[in-house]
């Protein structure tokens, strides 16, 4: 199967130290998964790249970034790995993507039965046999944080829920988090605050309201 080039500009660029600190999961588990999976299984039998290298760092994309933490749920819930893989496999050949756990159609239809994961597509069913029950919750809410484009591919990704001012554009600042509908890094506004300066003498100098700067500096501290 064949897929279109994927790391360029507008599609997000994002290390493993980003998704660690994105996604407040451990470094090690990071690198493991991406390296072991997203560059092993799904790459050789998809016959396509996840990563990239960028001055020898490996990087990527947003889409896998979305893809990265819903496979991670599902694996911590007791999911075994290589049947979370198959049906990655087997729903980028249905649904033509090499990002099915990143669209919005596939997301919203994870469900159990306490025994099994499966996704429902129109009454047909894909299991997933787990050990464990999966607990929705956690990708129910997660599904609320993104947006999605008229391909059903996530676009935008709240890590701190809709509410904050913190936002994730692949089409700004190469896709790390900066203040909405600005390309202001939440890092920069952190570190002023650091330096001595007030959440109002910030807000001010980037003529920016104070709940941003206050969600900034709370987004940093949790990422930290």
């Amino acid at each position: 199967m064949a897929f279109k080039n994927d790391h360029y500009i507008g599609y997000g660029v994002y290390t493993v130290s980003d998704v660690s600190k994105i996604l407040k999961l451990p470094y090690q588990k990071v690198h493991t998964w991406i390296n072991k999976y997203w560059d092993g299984i799904l790459a050789s039998e998809l016959n396509t790249p996840y990563s990239v290298n960028i001055a020898s760092i490996k990087t990527i994309n947003f889409h896998a970034l979305i893809e990265f933490y819903i496979l991670f749920l599902l694996g911590e819930s007791g999911v075994k790995t290589r049947k979370v893989l198959d049906a990655h496999i087997e729903l980028s050949q249905l649904f033509q993507t090499k990002y099915p756990f990143a669209q919005k159609n596939i997301i919203e239809n994870i469900n159990t039965d306490g025994q099994r994961i499966y996704f429902n597509f129109n009454d047909s069913y894909l299991p997933l046999d787990g050990t464990k029950q999966l607990n929705l919750k956690f990708i129910e809410i997660f599904f609320k944080n993104l947006e999605f484009e008229e391909d059903l591919l996530a676009s935008k990704f709240w890590p701190m829920g809709k509410k904050s001012s913190i936002v994730l554009d692949p089409e700004r600042q190469m896709g790390q988090p900066v203040i909405k509908y600005t390309n202001i890094s939440p890092a920069t506004l952190y570190n002023l605050y650091r330096g001595g300066e007030s959440p109002d003498f910030i807000a001010y100098l980037y003529e920016i309201d104070l709940k941003s700067v206050i969600d900034a500096i709370d987004f940093c501290k949790s990422a930290a």
